[in-house]
C-alpha cells in the first residue's frame, strides 16, 4: 500500500514539473525584429474611394522594422517561417474597415498591426514599428465620362484608331475637368497587328497621380486601319547628335555627356522607305536642347529627353514614328576655362 502511494506521488510530481516547465516556457517572452514589412492598400477598397499614403501618393508604405513579441516557441516558429519564405510581412489596409472617412488621417502603424488577423493567428503581439505613424489620404471619387485615346507602348498616339465606345465611365476626383477627363488604352506590338485584322478589347485607365491609375468601368474595342502596315520597322545606326544652345551659353560652356552610348545609340523607327532614307540623311538624327536654366544646377547632373529630328514633311504625312521609348540624355554644363582663346569655336555642333 505504501509503495502504491509513493508511486502516485512520483507521477504527480513529474506531471507538476512538466506543467511548470511548460508554463515557464510560455511565460518567457521573447522578441523578434522583422525588417522590410509593408502596409498595402487593399485591392478590395470601395471603387468610389482613392486611398493612398499621403507622403508620396503611393499605394503602400514601408516599415523599417517591426518588433514582434511572444513566447519563445512562437518566436522560434515565426523566425523559421520567415527563413523558409513562408511568411511575407505584408498587411492590407481598408479604410472602411478602419472606419476612416474621406480626408487625411494619421495611422498608428503599431496599433494597426496589433489588430491584424495575420499577427493574431501567429499568437504574437506587436511591440513597436518604425515609422510609428503614416498619413493616409482618403479621397471620395465621382463617376464621370472620359474620352478614350489609344497609344502604343512607347506612348505614341495611334492615329486613325477606331475606339468603340469613344467614351467610358470611370471614378475620378471631383476636380478632374477638361483635358484631365481622358482615359488611355495602350496596345503592344502584337495587339497593334491584331487590331489591323480584328477588334482588340481592352480596358482603358486614367492616371490619378504619377504611378496611380484606376481602370474604367467597361472595356472598349479598338481597330486600326490596315493602311498603317505600310510603315516598316528600321534601326538607324549612324546616329549623329546636335545641340541647341542660346547665345547666353555659346562660347561659355561645353556639354559633357554622361551617357553618350545611350544618347547616340541606334534609333528604332517605323517609317516608309522614303521617310527612312530622309531621316538617315538628316544632318542630326537627335537633338539635345539645352536651356539657360540648365546652367543653374552647377556641377550636378542634368537630364533632358532627346528630340528626334524626324523630317517634318514625313511627320505631317504620318510616315515616320519612333518605335522605342524616348532616350533621356544625362549631361553637365562645364564652364570653358580662360585658356581657350576668345572667339574660339565651341567644341560642340550647334543647331540654329
Amino acid at each position: 500500500m505504501t509503495t502504491r502511494l509513493n508511486f502516485r506521488k512520483i507521477i504527480v510530481t513529474v506531471i507538476l514539473t512538466v506543467l511548470i516547465w511548460v508554463w515557464a516556457d510560455l511565460a518567457q517572452e521573447e522578441q523578434f525584429t522583422v525588417s522590410n514589412a509593408r502596409i498595402i492598400i487593399a485591392k478590395s477598397v470601395n471603387p468610389g474611394l482613392w486611398v493612398t499614403f499621403a507622403s508620396d501618393k503611393s499605394g503602400s508604405v514601408s516599415l523599417d522594422k517591426v518588433v514582434l513579441r511572444g513566447s519563445a516557441r512562437r518566436i522560434a516558429e515565426i523566425r523559421q517561417r520567415i527563413n523558409q519564405g513562408r511568411f511575407v510581412p505584408e498587411f492590407y489596409f481598408d479604410p472602411e474597415i478602419e472606419k476612416y472617412p474621406p480626408g487625411e488621417h494619421v495611422l498608428n502603424t503599431a496599433e494597426f498591426l496589433k489588430g491584424s488577423d495575420k499577427i493574431r493567428q501567429l499568437g504574437l503581439t506587436v511591440g513597436s514599428a518604425e515609422p510609428n505613424t503614416a498619413v493616409v489620404s482618403v479621397v471620395e471619387l465621382q463617376k464621370k465620362q472620359l474620352a478614350v485615346r489609344c497609344f502604343d507602348d512607347s506612348q505614341n498616339p495611334l492615329k486613325g484608331a477606331g475606339i468603340e465606345p469613344a467614351q467610358v465611365e470611370a471614378y475620378v476626383p471631383a476636380g478632374f475637368e477638361g483635358a484631365a477627363l481622358e482615359a488611355k488604352v495602350v496596345l503592344n506590338k502584337r495587339e497593334i497587328e491584331q487590331a489591323k485584322l480584328a477588334p482588340v478589347e481592352k480596358t482603358p485607365w486614367v492616371e490619378l497621380a504619377p504611378g496611380q491609375t484606376r481602370e474604367a468601368l467597361a472595356p472598349v474595342r479598338i481597330t486600326l486601319p490596315k493602311e498603317s502596315s505600310r510603315l516598316q520597322e528600321y534601326l538607324i545606326t549612324n546616329v549623329r547628335l546636335g545641340f541647341t544652345l542660346s547665345s547666353n551659353l555659346q562660347g561659355k560652356y561645353k556639354v559633357e555627356l554622361i551617357n553618350p552610348d545611350a544618347v547616340m545609340g541606334a534609333v528604332a523607327i517605323r517609317a516608309t522607305p522614303e521617310a527612312r532614307r530622309a531621316y538617315d540623311n538628316m544632318r542630326f538624327q537627335v537633338i539635345l536642347e539645352i536651356d539657360d536654366s540648365d546652367r543653374d544646377i552647377g556641377a550636378q547632373e542634368a537630364r533632358k529627353q532627346l528630340i528626334y529630328n524626324f523630317p517634318e514633311e514625313f511627320v505631317r504625312k504620318d510616315e515616320i514614328i519612333l518605335n522605342q521609348p524616348p532616350v533621356q540624355a544625362r549631361f553637365r554644363l562645364v564652364p570653358i576655362t580662360a585658356e581657350i582663346p576668345a572667339g574660339a569655336p565651341v567644341p560642340i555642333p550647334a543647331q540654329n
